[in-house]
């Protein structure tokens, strides 16, 4: 006969799962903070190269690089704390709408539990009797955790995820501002800059794979090579422009 699955045991299978739900979760926000950090680089070196196509004045890049840094840092903080406050919204309109469906037709819910159970295999029997201890021990949190995929009790925070945004994207900008301000030889200032943002985002190339589970190596080349003709292309029209003007 078959092996019978002990409700216990299909209860640490569940928790398992939401462990590793919890997990993914967190490696989002280290894929958030790579990805804010890989912009912050990109974005300004961008802008420090077509300032620095126009003009060798170091304060000139300094004041765009600066402004490049705050004016970017604001912006992705901005947009991450509307983007995480409509995903808390919604997570608690779901929760209270399904706060109100358990309390009008809390038989309803609990068969609709068990065909979620169902779902991942378990055989009817079982499937209900494992929604029925679930939802004596907290209904609610059965519900959101099973249909909903997020937990009653804790939501994403959008203060949390625009400084975390605020300062991934500081910090890549940084590099490259310090790298093109701080080099005590003009002339060497755009070579140590590509060098530079280069490495950078080889390696912010690399970690962002890591977490996807993809190819470092297509990750890293793309990141760079992207990287360096955004800044190819920013220095050819800061070029132009300065030449346009000094003319």
């Amino acid at each position: 006969m078959p092996n019978q699955i002990d409700p216990i045991d299909d209860q640490l299978i569940t928790s398992v799962e939401f462990q590793k739900s919890a997990m993914a979760h967190k490696l989002n926000w280290l894929r958030a903070g790579v990805l804010g950090a890989n912009d912050g680089i990109v974005s300004t070196a961008g802008l420090i190269f077509g300032v620095a196509g126009a003009t060798s004045d170091s304060t000139a890049i300094l004041v765009a690089g600066v402004a490049a840094l705050v004016a970017g840092s604001i912006s992705m903080a901005g947009g991450e704390y509307t983007s995480v406050s409509a995903q808390r919204d919604s997570e608690i309109a779901a929760i209270a709408k399904e706060k109100q469906e358990l309390e009008e037709n809390p038989e309803m819910e609990l068969r609709e539990l068990a065909w979620f159970y169902e779902q991942k295999g378990l055989s009817g029997e079982l499937a209900m009797k494992v929604a029925t201890e679930l939802t004596e021990k907290d209904a609610l949190k059965a519900h959101a955790e099973a249909e909903l995929g997020i937990a009653h009790d804790e939501h994403v925070s959008p203060t949390a995820a625009a400084l975390s945004s605020f300062v991934a994207f500081a910090c890549g900008s940084a590099l490259p501002l310090l790298t093109a301000t701080a080099m005590p030889w003009p002339g060497a200032r755009i070579p140590a800059t590509i060098v530079a943002v280069a490495a950078s985002l080889a390696l912010t190339g690399f970690v962002a794979s890591r977490i996807g589970g993809s190819r470092p190596l297509r990750a890293v080349i793309r990141n760079v090579f992207v990287s360096l003709l955004t800044m190819a292309i920013t220095y050819g029209i800061g070029a132009l422009v300065g030449q346009s003007i000094g003319g």
